[in-house]
């Protein structure tokens, strides 16, 4: 069983760059917590989402999600959804703060913060109408027909996609479930409930023009072999327009 085990974890197609980043991140999380006051259940929330997003993107289930969509979907479902809304719940900005070294703090980390470029940047990718369209935008621009063929055909830009989805998705659920009250929080609590609300109907009409779709929208998984055979092409897309029910609930 052991050996079962170990074998799903085996990276389909091996990354550093996901190795390096999950990493940092534990690293950063494991020394930080051990000064900041962070609660068993953050503690928990925080490993769940890391390590949901480290499967996601990093075992031998990416073999499945290169070659069936509702396995695609799935994935988009964990990099965009669960795995980094575990993380931003967690709250662990202060943690990852903390478990960076005292002398890089003060030489590096605060002063690149602290610049022009830094605040614009993020005071741009927080504001509440750019982080929700970048949120649904970037779920339509990556099912566009010709641009979900380029990204299942190139490895670079299917990673490119994989990570736009975990890099968006912390970004958007940091601003919605920072509990702070505002000021310092960006938006106040209704605020980040309407924002959190507005992103559910375009992933329905998403998902139902996928799923009522007569026609297969995305054959490059006809084209390249299905891992599952005995799953038709159009059962396969209704399963996947089926995901975004999951998302919004």
């Amino acid at each position: 069983m052991m050996q079962s085990m170990l074998y799903w974890l085996e990276p389909w197609e091996p990354s550093p760059t996901v190795v390096v980043a999950v990493l940092i991140a534990a690293v950063l999380f494991a020394r930080g917590a051990r000064c900041a006051s962070v609660s068993v259940s953050r503690h928990v929330s925080f490993w769940l989402g890391l390590l949901a997003i480290d499967v996601a993107l990093h075992t031998r289930l990416d073999y499945f999600f290169e070659h069936e969509f509702f396995m695609h979907r799935l994935q988009h479902l964990v990099l965009h959804h669960v795995g980094p809304f575990l993380i931003a719940v967690s709250y662990p900005g202060a943690a990852l703060r903390a478990g960076v070294p005292t002398n890089w703090r003060q030489r590096w980390l605060q002063p690149a913060l602290g610049t022009r470029t830094a605040r614009r940047l993020s005071a741009g990718l927080f504001n509440p109408v750019v982080a929700l369209t970048l949120f649904i935008g970037l779920i339509y621009f990556w099912l566009l027909s010709p641009i979900h063929l380029a990204a299942m055909l190139d490895y670079r830009l299917y990673r490119v996609m994989n990570w736009s989805m975990v890099i968006d998705g912390l970004l958007f659920w940091w601003l919605v479930l920072d509990f702070r009250p505002a000021p310092p929080a960006r938006l106040t609590p209704g605020r980040r409930i309407l924002i959190a609300i507005a992103a559910i109907p375009p992933q329905i009409l998403l998902g139902a023009y996928i799923f009522f779709t007569p026609h297969e929208l995305y054959p490059i998984y006809s084209i390249c072999g299905r891992a599952f055979t005995w799953l038709s092409p159009m059962r396969d897309q209704q399963m996947g327009g089926c995901c975004y029910g999951f998302r919004v609930r």
